[in-house]
């Protein structure tokens, strides 16, 4: 038997996502949450819903939790470390509240959470934190006794997060023709957000051009040229691009856009690309549909060979990093010296959100932070 690991004080620790459909009734409801209090008229909505019609109304997303979710149990039961886990979601069932609700229920009064985002935004974490406000404030309304919540740390580079993207790309490029192989440009993809988010991700002394968001995305995309180059011996020159634009065309948003950059190396010379998802966790429908399908086709039609690598997903890596994540916070919550573990320049981020990190455009309670008012 494996020896009993420590996660004192926490009891539990929460799965949160970002939630979708799973058929085809479920879209237009899901994209109504996702959207609520921005006035987008239903037609409107029927439309970006396309995107889910083309997979049977169905986002991956939840089957994939799901897989964490095993991935989890399964590393927690054969490493010693009994922590239970629980799952909600932002904007589909189950529920964040209705989870806490049943948490609660079941005595958990010290939760640690797991964001299904890698890096610091204000959509990535601070919103997550709102959302656990909001569920937090709707229990104490029903006269609950609240538990306590902490958030653990970004973990864009965390080597169990960084190593299963290293070999996606790795075995991508094993992929491409030989005759275009050495040649062939690595495209870092991650979700665009607008430029005034960016700039205020983060703590506020990281505040500026692109904020954290960029500069975490630049230094894990370094991580893993320079892994590929010691794996390969070739030196694959890359950049840092962004998908899944949602906002006003007048409204300023990271770019250049996958599309874009596509035609642009084809015009450059470029003999092939391997697009790199590092911004995501697990392949959800922005992965399939803005990757897969419509980067994939604007591949094909400039005569590009296009190889996409794999997300993090549940490889066992991933859950081993969760679980050493889990016992650094514990540890440091008993205040014991813990060794962050962390590649790259930038090193571990921090445990509790600071006042000012990653602010809404309106001010909103957040929990899990150091403004949080559920201390």
């Amino acid at each position: 038997m494996p020896d009993v690991l420590d996660a004192s004080p926490y009891d539990a620790l929460l799965l949160l996502s970002f939630g979708g459909p799973e058929g085809p009734d479920d879209v237009v409801p899901f994209l109504e949450n996702v959207t609520r209090g921005r006035g987008i008229p239903k037609e409107r909505l029927k439309e970006v819903g396309q995107h889910y019609f083309l997979f049977g109304g169905v986002s991956p997303i939840n089957d994939q939790n799901r897989a964490l979710l095993d991935a989890l149990r399964k590393d927690f039961a054969e490493h010693g470390l009994d922590l239970p886990v629980y799952w909600g979601n932002r904007n589909w069932a189950p529920y964040l509240t209705d989870t806490l609700r049943e948490m609660a229920g079941d005595g958990r009064r010290r939760i640690l959470v797991l964001a299904t985002s890698a890096y610091a935004s204000y959509s990535g974490c601070r919103q997550y934190r709102e959302n656990l406000a909001d569920a937090l404030a709707a229990l104490e309304s029903e006269g609950l006794e609240l538990p306590k919540i902490d958030k653990l740390r970004h973990y864009f580079n965390h080597p169990g997060f960084v190593e299963p993207m290293v070999d996606g790309v790795v075995r991508s490029l094993a992929e491409l023709p030989e005759e275009v192989r050495d040649g062939a440009h690595i495209a870092f993809c991650t979700h665009s957000i607008p430029t005034s988010a960016a700039d205020t991700s983060g703590p506020v002394e990281e505040h500026g051009d692109g904020g954290a968001y960029v500069r975490q995305h630049l230094d894990v995309a370094q991580v893993i040229a320079d892994a590929v180059r010691e794996r390969t011996g070739v030196d694959h020159p890359w950049q840092l691009v962004y998908q899944s634009r949602s906002g006003a065309p007048h409204i300023p948003w990271l770019e250049p856009d996958i599309c874009d950059h596509l035609e642009e190396r084809q015009a450059a010379g470029v003999p092939a690309v391997v697009m790199a998802p590092i911004g995501f966790v697990s392949d959800h429908m922005e992965v399939l549909y803005d990757l897969d399908t419509e980067a994939t086709a604007k591949a094909q039609e400039l005569g590009l060979p296009v190889r996409r690598s794999a997300t993090v997903g549940a490889d066992p890596r991933f859950a081993a990093a969760v679980r050493d994540l889990i016992l650094e916070r514990a540890g440091d919550e008993r205040g014991q010296e813990v060794a962050p573990c962390a590649l790259g320049a930038l090193g571990a981020s921090h445990n509790l959100c600071p006042v000012g990190c990653c602010p809404a455009r309106a001010p909103r309670p957040a929990a899990a932070g150091a403004d949080s008012p559920y201390a």
